[in-house]
């Protein structure tokens, strides 16, 4: 399966339906993997963190939101064929996996993981959803968490920290020792335990969630969104031009 390079990160180039049988085969070896999603914002902290860019550069990057998809077509001439946002596309990897596996939850504030399993597991049964602990902790610990997590039998654990918490904690300390496989699924547990609210359908049709997500948040995604679309957009086009010399 093909990726595009995305601003210095290859990004798989697939369909929702291939990528459910890309991210099978990724979680499917003999050592954990990482599994994580690249939209504007990501990009922005990944130009400014080489450490982000590293795990991202070894993780299965899928493609989330409009910024990356029009940078697909400045950079490779086509848009990716399906936004993977994780807050869409997770929930139907869960339900379409050929694997069945043992789900833990990081993130979110206390008592939302435990109503994220409640609809996760509306949505996909067929998982067993070990454990869930709030993403608001310091990393001395994190030991105690890891504890949890071993203790649980998990090997699959959905990671919500914001970035780069989530990507840098995740390769840290279940990556690279050998844990259970993970995927960083950023807002998602707010999303499906309904603890804040998703743009209306026609509103991500129009692939316009970001602005709505604006409207809802504007005191904590302001810089995110006008700031950082405008510093993406400045940073693609200097990447075509170079491009474009070369």
């Amino acid at each position: 399966m093909s990726t595009r390079e995305i601003l210095g990160i290859p990004v798989v180039a697939a369909t929702a339906g291939d990528a459910v049988r890309k991210v099978d085969a990724h979680l499917g070896g003999n050592s954990a993997a990482l599994v994580t999603f690249l939209n504007a914002h990501v990009s922005n902290v990944a130009a400014r963190s080489s450490e982000l860019r590293d795990v991202l550069r070894n993780s299965l990057v899928l493609n989330d939101g409009i910024g990356v998809s029009l940078a697909s077509f400045v950079l490779h001439g086509e848009f990716f064929p399906d936004n993977l946002n994780g807050t869409d596309f997770i929930p139907r990897f869960l339900k379409e996996t050929r694997h069945l596996f043992r789900i833990y939850i990081v993130g979110a504030a206390a008592g939302i993981g435990e109503r994220a399993i409640e609809a996760l597991s509306a949505t996909a049964p067929q998982h067993d959803y070990v454990g869930a602990h709030h993403g608001f902790f310091d990393d001395h610990e994190s030991g105690a968490v890891l504890e949890d997590i071993r203790q649980s039998g998990a090997d699959l654990v959905l990671v919500a920290m914001g970035t780069p918490k989530q990507e840098l904690w995740a390769e840290s300390h279940l990556i690279r020792t050998d844990g259970p496989s993970a995927i960083c699924v950023g807002g998602l547990i707010d999303f499906v335990s309904q603890e804040k609210p998703r743009a209306p359908r026609w509103v991500r049709a129009l692939r316009a969630e970001w602005i709505f997500r604006l409207i809802v948040e504007p005191r904590r995604l302001w810089r995110r969104y006008l700031i950082g679309n405008g510093w993406f957009i400045a940073r693609l086009g200097l990447a075509y031009f170079q491009s474009r010399r070369a």
